[in-house]
């Protein structure tokens, strides 16, 4: 059997999956496939084309965390969440950058479940995978990565509903050329992402869901670090509504105003990104035919 699964690059709405958000995303021409096989027993041996070493264990695994290669952990922690009895034997391959914030581990998820077997809907596919991520890093990740790569169409981005994970796919405009580029590698495990989760957590406490939250509403929070990162989230999701509201018009130099006022809000409320990044994205805005400009993903480095 075949299994394959997509990237993804989210074009605005950061750090606001995890608050029941709102999330613009699409797929990317770059994929995840895993080539395997059914055992007879409960085991699972793949052999990786981008990773020295293989990822061979029985399954169920009784310590996740403490399983080598460390690729391997997402494999365990999906047929954990599949509740897998029968293994398989086979090869992953992969032309997604690792460590580029592009959703790699996500889409190594989403092909481990649909490789073991899996036969719910995609939004339950993206839940199991959400899980499956939790349990390999210990990172409380939003379901944004998931869900895009388990409905994503050709051509279209995504309006996510976070909450109610309801999704509108939005055409992309023929005249209009999304392009990624690497800036610098990152990881979310052992990064200050579970932090802003913490602190997002916080202003939940004080002023109730972000999502629902207005503005005038951040007076109430005396903190100026969360309120900054409440700040963010709250712009962050009218960013997203009034994107998805351009791009249906056509309007690409609003679209990409509104990206260029996300990425200051993730460096200057959010504090998310980093000297590089900002210099990246700075020079990419000034580059001629260049609407907009953001980092893309959980950030602490990544993709422009």
């Amino acid at each position: 059997m075949r299994a394959i699964a997509p990237g993804r690059v989210n074009l605005i709405g950061d750090h606001t999956d995890y608050t029941g958000g709102l999330v613009f995303p699409m797929a990317i021409n770059r994929h995840t496939v895993i080539d395997a096989r059914f055992t007879e027993d409960a085991s699972i041996s793949l052999m990786s084309a981008d990773e020295p070493d293989v990822a061979n264990f029985a399954i169920p695994v009784s310590d996740i965390f403490s399983l080598q290669p460390q690729w391997a952990r997402y494999i365990a922690a999906v047929a954990a969440e599949c509740n897998a009895t029968r293994g398989i034997v086979g090869t992953v391959a992969t032309d997604i950058p690792i460590g580029s914030g592009l959703s790699s581990s996500a889409a190594l998820e989403v092909a481990t479940a649909l490789a073991l077997g899996f036969d719910g809907s995609a939004q339950e596919l993206a839940q199991l995978a959400q899980r499956a991520e939790h349990l390999a890093t210990g990172v409380p990740t939003g379901i944004m990565d998931q869900l895009c790569i388990s409905l994503a169409e050709e051509h279209h981005a995504m309006l996510i509903d976070c909450s109610t994970l309801e999704v509108v796919h939005i055409p992309i405009p023929q005249e209009c050329k999304i392009v990624v580029s690497f800036v610098t590698h990152r990881t979310l495990q052992g990064s200050e992402y579970g932090e802003r989760v913490r602190q997002c957590n916080s202003a939940e406490s004080i002023i109730g869901p972000l999502r629902l939250a207005s503005i005038d509403m951040l007076e109430l929070i005396e903190d100026a670090t969360i309120s900054m990162r409440a700040r963010h989230v709250i712009n962050e999701n009218q960013r997203v509504r009034d994107f998805a509201h351009a791009l249906a018009f056509n309007d690409l130099q609003h679209a990409g105003r509104l990206m260029n006022e996300g990425h200051a809000s993730l460096a200057r409320d959010f504090a998310t990104s980093t000297s590089v990044m900002d210099a990246a994205v700075d020079e990419i805005q000034k580059i001629p035919g260049v609407f907009g400009a953001r980092m893309t993903g959980g950030g602490f480095g990544g993709c422009a």
